[in-house]
């Protein structure tokens, strides 16, 4: 059962199923596909890169990207379509994060997983020395 929402494009109120577009909209973003694709199945337009996708269509560039990161547009089939890392910018061809980003973020996270290591350790051991233990001498009752 979908949900009330307002489209992302328009903000009509919509029922969503599936996607973040109502669709009036989802029809407009399907007929600038076909223009972006009926302008890169030309021979010459194969080695295209956004920006000429855009001048040579007048599609918006976000769309172009979204199609490029939707696998709507491989850049197997067309190799010089490239988008910005979601972190730095640099022009990447599949995924959110170039090769240095996710490196560094992997670093980060394999940092923060030792200091939180370090943390528990620490607490354990805080908790160790914090132990109390009573002696009960069971023979040496005085009545």
């Amino acid at each position: 059962m979908g949900e009330l929402e307002n489209c992302v494009n328009c903000g009509k109120l919509f029922v969503r199923l599936s996607r973040p577009v109502c669709q009036d909209c989802y029809k407009e973003e399907e007929e600038k596909f076909q223009i972006v694709y009926e302008f890169m199945k030309k021979r010459e337009n194969r080695q295209a890169t956004v920006l000429e996708i855009v001048e040579g269509t007048g599609v918006e560039e976000e769309l172009i990207i979204k199609f490029v990161r939707e696998n709507r547009l491989r850049a197997s089939q067309f190799p010089n379509l490239t988008y910005p890392c979601d972190r730095c910018g640099q022009q990447i061809k599949e995924g959110k994060l170039c090769s240095d980003c996710s490196t560094d973020l992997s670093k980060d996270l394999k940092k923060q997983e030792e200091i939180e290591t370090l943390k528990e350790r620490q607490k354990a051991e805080e908790r160790e020395r914090q132990r109390t233990y009573f002696a009960v001498d069971k023979f040496n009752k005085k009545d």
